[in-house]
């Protein structure tokens, strides 16, 4: 079955969602810089784990977050994040949001870096800090609904999904996908680094939230 999330249905963003654009550009112009330099570009310039432990090239945890392994790894994260996006920029304002993507990128690198640090194999993607932003999302916005298309073979409806259900969903794939990478060595999906990223989205999210937001939600206690 296909999920592909298409928005939240049950509120709009106050402001305009410049930070998430923002970065879905650097992201299509990082991976276009990929498409032309190639195999030598993705080496030089995504996060290699057994680098890292050894505390060399730490400037490709930056780099390695908005790089991508193909076209439906960019478009599938790029969806993600524009579903999820826009309302928690919202809630915790702009350079708040921010920190909070780059630092939710960076807990995703370093969990996959703890888990395997003599791999060898290119780590790339923006998974980990969106998976921060569904973290955030799943605390922050759990009754929203989200729309969102349910493909099964040529049966195609587009239902209101409860943002906890998706969202709680793909994190326990996440969890089970895990489980099994970890039996096996091999590269593939850095299982770990959405796991990480979503944790730290879900434990951090209350305190990246602006101060406004904070006060209302004080006032309603």
């Amino acid at each position: 079955m296909t999920v592909i999330p298409l928005g939240d249905a049950s509120r709009r963003p106050t402001r305009i969602p410049v930070v998430t654009a923002l970065i879905v550009l650097v992201n299509a112009w990082v991976f276009a810089l990929e498409l032309r330099g190639g195999e030598s570009f993705v080496t030089h310039w995504a996060t290699i784990p057994a680098q890292i432990a050894s505390g060399h090239r730490w400037i490709t945890i930056l780099t390695g977050m908005f790089m991508h392994g193909g076209w439906s790894h960019i478009i599938g994260n790029m969806i993600f994040l524009w579903a999820f996006g826009p309302e928690i920029e919202d809630t915790m304002g702009r350079v708040r949001y921010l920190v909070f993507y780059l630092m939710g990128g960076l807990a995703a690198t370093l969990l996959q870096v703890a888990v395997n640090p003599h791999s060898t194999v290119p780590n790339l993607g923006a998974s980990g800090a969106i998976a921060a932003v569904m973290g955030a999302f799943m605390v922050t916005y759990p009754r929203d609904r989200i729309r969102t298309i349910l493909a099964i073979f040529f049966f195609v409806r587009v239902r209101l999904v409860p943002a906890a259900l998706l969202i709680g969903v793909r994190f326990i794939s996440q969890l089970i996908h895990a489980g099994a990478v970890a039996k096996v060595e091999t590269g593939g999906v850095a299982y770990f680094a959405h796991i990480g990223g979503f944790v730290f989205g879900a434990v951090t999210a209350r305190f990246f939230e602006a101060p406004s937001r904070i006060a209302v939600r004080r006032s309603l206690a």
